[in-house]
């Protein structure tokens, strides 16, 4: 299977546009925190030749894909099997503890959701799994099976925003002690015969947002997510870059928190001077989020929903 065939980059020239002025640099070092199929982090190579890449997936089906694409660069590129929280200590172990770019694609990649064995996609019956690394870690099943109702419905209400989490997971919970969920067609025939009938009339598949939950639990997105934005923007040297590609609005709501934090002073009020120390230690790149164009959906409808973030850092931190 060729990573080249599957996979098309979000947003690609707005990244590389993005994270330009710092990767022009000789000697620069960019993150691609989330490697997938390695179309960005190809881009990233070919278009800043001085430039050397350290690139993260969870995901070893992943890592052999893009380590086929990526081998003509040889040294150039180094690949690691992690998730993109444990960033601090890969590049403690490389000996780089600071960077001059960093890429996050979010969400999920192409791979994922058109091998069907993988079980992301409601629209194709397959194992209900949806765990990035398939070796470790309890699949969306277990999920289904196994956890409180009360807890399945915070993780549909908190990470699908579904209005009819209660409806969806008594269904759930008569069903299962029945028989055990397993494949994705069950479940996804059970939310529609759950949903009143015009909520199954608007926001395309009824499924969708029941899919993200459990894929978010599975893989403790959200809750990664947390650290690895601020590990991100700790390990940038002054002047280094960070593109953040998010795909729904818990995530988007997230890096706007953190990048947006870090441009404001966090001076005291009614000081007449601001001290070093209290000063924005980034300048934001992106005024609200950065939409894909309309061509770029044409041509890759799972552009759609990405919004595009992204900050530079302005200066060290400063021991009080």
């Amino acid at each position: 299977m060729s990573s080249n065939a599957l996979h098309v980059p979000v947003m690609l020239q707005r990244c590389l546009d993005m994270l330009a002025p710092a990767l022009e640099r000789p000697g620069a070092v960019v993150v691609d925190c989330t490697l997938g199929l390695g179309g960005h982090s190809e881009a990233l190579l070919r278009t800043f030749p001085e430039a050397r890449l350290v690139a993260l997936d969870r995901d070893p089906a992943a890592l052999e894909l893009s380590g086929a694409r990526l081998a003509p660069y040889g040294d150039r590129a180094t690949l690691v099997h992690a998730v993109y929280d444990e960033l601090p200590e890969v590049l403690a172990r490389l000996g780089t503890p600071r960077v001059q770019g960093i890429l996050f694609d979010l969400g999920v990649s192409s791979m994922q959701l058109d091998e069907a064995e993988r079980g992301f996609a409601y629209a194709q019956d397959a194992p209900l799994d949806m765990r990035m690394d398939q070796t470790t870690g309890i699949s969306a099943a277990e999920v289904l099976n196994t956890y409180p109702p009360g807890e399945l419905v915070r993780i549909l209400r908190t990470y699908g925003e579904e209005k009819f989490a209660r409806k969806i997971v008594d269904a759930v919970v008569r069903e299962r002690a029945k028989e055990p969920f397993r494949n994705s067609a069950r479940l996804v025939e059970l939310i529609r015969e759950a949903l009143p009938q015009a909520a199954k009339r608007t926001g395309g598949n009824p499924a969708k947002r029941t899919f993200q939950a459990l894929r978010i639990e599975v893989n403790g997105e959200l809750t990664v997510l947390e650290r690895a934005i601020p590990a991100a923007v700790a390990a940038l040297a002054v002047g280094g870059r960070i593109a953040v590609l998010s795909y729904h609005s818990l995530e988007d709501r997230l890096v706007k928190h953190v990048l947006g934090a870090g441009a404001e002073t966090t001076a005291p009020p009614g000081l007449p001077v601001v001290p070093e120390r209290y000063q924005p230690r980034l300048k934001l790149l992106t005024r609200g989020a950065e939409l894909p164009t309309e061509e770029e959906v044409a041509e890759n409808r799972r552009a759609a929903p990405a919004r595009l973030r992204g900050a530079e850092r302005i200066r060290e931190e400063v021991a009080p």
